[in-house]
């Protein structure tokens, strides 16, 4: 599937991903500006939702990649212009579940430059046992080579700590200087 720029949005492009998967309670969907505000309000929505449900070791995972996700959207959105539309750094967030899993994922516009160089780092992340993940995140909060935008990978290596599952990503590319960024997350039940 190719996202053409015609759709109203996003979301469209990923709940369409999500009908072919096997998912199918949705408990959480977002499109919009990530401020810190709407962060706050997203995820004590989904611990509310979740609370009844769920014991606190998985709550406390939800939400801990919920929060690194949703920082993320925050610092790294691209702006984008499509027809005149203004997307202001905007992003999505869709939380869902299984009886064996939830899956949070968070989507935005980055720069098409940085696609190569992200998939590399998040196929690295995947490659490497739990041991290797937790070096690297030492390392990475002694040393690490911080970005223009202020981030360092440290929440994606987090995340991948936490949840212990492998990370999925895709790039759509929207056009010659943007992409957009799908990240999903799986939290074991």
């Amino acid at each position: 599937m190719t996202f053409t720029g015609e759709s109203k949005g996003f979301i469209n492009y990923i709940y369409e991903r999500y009908k072919d998967l096997s998912i199918k309670d949705i408990t959480l969907v977002f499109e919009g500006q990530i401020t810190h505000q709407i962060m706050k309000a997203l995820t004590g929505l989904a611990e509310e939702q979740l609370a009844e449900v769920e014991d606190d070791s998985v709550l406390r995972r939800v939400y801990h990649v919920m929060v690194e996700s949703l920082q993320n959207i925050n610092r790294h959105a691209e702006a984008y212009e499509y027809r005149g539309h203004p997307y202001p750094g905007m992003g999505l967030v869709l939380v869902a579940k299984t009886k064996a899993r939830f899956q949070v994922t968070t989507g935005n516009i980055i720069e098409s430059q940085h696609v190569d160089e992200l998939a590399m780092f998040l196929g690295k992340l995947n490659n490497m046992d739990s041991d290797a993940l937790d070096d690297l995140y030492k390392k990475q909060m002694r040393e690490g080579i911080i970005s223009p935008q202020g981030g360092a990978g440290l929440g994606f290596i987090d995340i991948r700590r936490k949840t212990g599952n492998h990370l999925d990503y895709s790039f759509v590319k929207i056009d010659e200087e943007t992409s957009f960024f799908i990240f999903t997350s799986t939290i074991s039940r």
